[in-house]
C-alpha cells in the first residue's frame, strides 16, 4: 500500500469521525426548535436514501436481490431505524456527550455476542477490556440515574441494536458491497419511517435553524459520513479504521461541553475515558485463531 494512499485512508475515517462525531450537537439543536425523532428522522433517511440511490444509478450499481436484498432491508428497517430513534430519544433525556459515550459500548456488546453466540474466543486483554468498560459504564451513568434514567436507557438499547446491525452487516455487507448495501439500509430505514406516519403524525422543525440542524444530520452525518468511512475502510484495515473512529465520541463529548454547555462530571469524564479505552483495546487485540 502507497503512503498516499493510507494517508488518504487515514484522513478520510477521521472525516468520517467528526462528522459522526457532530450529530448529537446538531440533533440537540433540532429538537430544540420542535421537531421530533419521528419527524427528524423521516429527514434524515429520506434525503440520505436519495442521494445514494442517484450515486447507485450514476455508477450503474447492481442492486442486491433474494434473500440478500430482504436481509439488508430488515437491517435498515429493523436495525438502523431502531438505533436511530434510541439514541436521538436518548438526546431527548440526556446530555449529547452521555449518549454518545453509551453509543460508543457498542464495541464490547459485539465482542460479548460474538463470543456467546458465534463462538469466538478472546484473549485475554480483550476480557480485561471488557472489565473496564463495565467499570466505565458504572461511573458513566452513574449520576445520570438521578435525572435521566430513561435517556440512560435508550442510550444502552441504541448501543445494543447497533451491535446486533453490526453483526448482520458483517455477514450481509460483503455478499452486496458497501455502497449497495448502505443504500438498501437507508431506503428500508426511510420506508419504515414514512410508514409510521400511519399511526403518528410528525412534528417538523419549526424554524430555520431547526431545519438546517435536521438538514445537516443528512448530509454532514449521514451522507459523508457513511461514504468517507466507506472510502476509507478501502485503504485501510477493519481494526485500523476502528480504532481512528474512536475519535467521533471524543468530537461529541468536546462539542457538547462547548457549544452546548453540557459538561461531564469528573467521574462521568474518568468512565467515558475507561470506555474509549476499552474500545481501542478490542479492535487493536488480533482474534485467536480458531480450532479447525
Amino acid at each position: 500500500m502507497s503512503l498516499s494512499r493510507r494517508a488518504s485512508g487515514i484522513l478520510l475515517i477521521l472525516l468520517s469521525a467528526v462528522a459522526f462525531g457532530l450529530m448529537p450537537i446538531f440533533g440537540t439543536w433540532a429538537l430544540r426548535s420542535g421537531v421530533d425523532t419521528q419527524g427528524l428522522l423521516i429527514i434524515r433517511f429520506s434525503l440520505a436514501a436519495v442521494v445514494m440511490a442517484a450515486i447507485m444509478l450514476w455508477r450503474r450499481a447492481r442492486w442486491p436481490r433474494g434473500r440478500v436484498l430482504a436481509g439488508l432491508a430488515a437491517m435498515g428497517g429493523i436495525g438502523y431505524a431502531g438505533q436511530a430513534f434510541s439514541y436521538f430519544t436518548a438526546l431527548q433525556y440526556a446530555s449529547a456527550a452521555l449518549a454518545a459515550l453509551l453509543l460508543y459500548l457498542y464495541p464490547v456488546i459485539v465482542t460479548l455476542l460474538s463470543a456467546c453466540f458465534l463462538g469466538e474466543k478472546l484473549r485475554r486483554r480483550v476480557w480485561g477490556a471488557l472489565a473496564l468498560a463495565c467499570v466505565g459504564l458504572v461511573l458513566t451513568i452513574g449520576a445520570a440515574l438521578h435525572g435521566s434514567a430513561l435517556g440512560v436507557a435508550f442510550g444502552v438499547a441504541a448501543a445494543l441494536i447497533y451491535s446486533c446491525y453490526i453483526l448482520a452487516g458483517a455477514r450481509l455487507t460483503p455478499l452486496a458491497g458497501a455502497l449497495p448495501a448502505a443504500s438498501v439500509v437507508m431506503l428500508a430505514a426511510a420506508a419504515v419511517m414514512w410508514g409510521t406516519t400511519a399511526l403518528r403524525q410528525p412534528h417538523w422543525p419549526g424554524d430555520a435553524t431547526g431545519w438546517a440542524a435536521v438538514l445537516a444530520i443528512a448530509v454532514v452525518s449521514t451522507v459523508i459520513a457513511i461514504f468517507a468511512f466507506l472510502a476509507g475502510l478501502d485503504r485501510l484495515s477493519a481494526a485500523e479504521a476502528s480504532t481512528l473512529s474512536t475519535l467521533e465520541p471524543v468530537v461529541s463529548v468536546l462539542l457538547a461541553a462547548w457549544l452546548l454547555t453540557e459538561p461531564l462530571s469528573p467521574a462521568q469524564w474518568l468512565g467515558g475515558a475507561a470506555i474509549l479505552a476499552a474500545a481501542l483495546i478490542i479492535s487493536l487485540a488480533p482474534p485467536l485463531p480458531t480450532p479447525e
